[in-house]
């Protein structure tokens, strides 16, 4: 049997043999217990190399999850999450991403892998490709793409709270389920990451990307604007709100929606953009009549 060489390649690969094995044992599709998952499958395909350790460790807050060979017997694997972190979304994507490194990348070097979390947010970055593949495969197999659309075909200008739905059935985080939407949905849309009032990181859907709308907060220090719900805090207990052209974007209004206990030191922005927009690339008769990317109207 030839096996995949891609993440998506052993997403579909892993979710045929969840699927069948549910069916079999008349059990629920969904929420997918990875860890279980991963010790059967990786015996069943790899019996000289195993998954026999599957647990929480003390990782001191650096990391969100390990895979580490073992010390004791040549081949034996062990994938781990951190065991300071209560979310069980966290935990069971957290093991599904290093259930990737696993199939993907243990030949690479044969060294652990240890994974922070920035490294879980790393869903596009050429520079971070085995984080980006790991936390594909991840996504792919939680929340496969067939049951994913269903459940989000509702979803017109979704707020932060409707995703708590999909962090129950897939046993996901929150952030994980809206970074899943944003690469699937045609919608102009972005999570932001902010920390103390300045952007730690965001993304953009392909269709606000195109349009031009995304911040570089990697690259500069980026605040957050000061009318942003992010920057009043939980006790304000404002949670949605339409803002006005001129908050988030000079041109747009832009609807946002705050949620700040997934982590205890950052707020989460999910941002709604009106459906349609120019595009990124559309010619302009003048400077002034061009739509500034978001990067460039917080400069100005």
């Amino acid at each position: 049997m030839k096996l995949p060489t891609t993440c998506d390649g052993w997403a579909t690969r892993v979710s045929a043999f969840v699927k069948a094995a549910t069916e079999l044992q008349n059990l629920p599709r969904f929420p997918i217990r990875i860890g279980p998952v991963a010790q059967e499958y990786a015996r069943n395909i790899f019996p000289k190399e195993p998954i026999t350790l599957v647990q929480g460790a003390r990782f001191d807050g650096k990391f969100e999850g390990a895979l580490i060979p073992s010390p004791q017997k040549a081949g034996e694997w062990g994938i781990f999450y951190n065991a300071g972190i209560t979310s069980r979304g966290r935990i069971n994507f957290s093991l599904a991403h290093e259930f990737g490194h696993y199939l993907l990348h243990r030949h690479l070097s044969g060294d652990p892998i240890y994974c922070s979390r920035s490294d879980m947010w790393e869903w596009d970055s050429e520079y971070g490709r085995m984080e980006t593949e790991a936390n594909r495969f991840a996504s792919m197999i939680l929340m496969p793409p067939d049951d994913f659309r269903v459940q989000t075909a509702e979803f017109r200008r979704p707020s932060i709270s409707q995703f708590e739905q999909l962090r129950d059935r897939y046993e996901v985080s929150i952030t994980a389920a809206i970074l899943k939407w944003l690469d699937m949905t045609p919608r102009r849309a972005m999570l932001v990451v902010s920390n103390n009032g300045f952007i730690d990181w965001s993304r953009s859907s392909p269709a606000l990307f195109k349009s031009g709308v995304f911040f570089r907060a990697k690259q500069v220090t980026t605040p957050l604007p000061e009318q942003a719900l992010a920057n009043l805090g939980a006790s304000a207990g404002v949670t949605e709100i339409m803002h006005p052209a001129g908050v988030w974007n000079l041109r747009e209004p832009v609807f946002e929606s705050v949620m700040f206990d997934e982590y205890h030191d950052l707020a989460l922005s999910l941002l709604i953009y009106p459906a349609d927009g120019p595009s990124r690339w559309a010619s302009c008769e003048d400077d002034d009549s061009q739509l500034m990317d978001t990067f460039e109207a917080f400069l100005r």
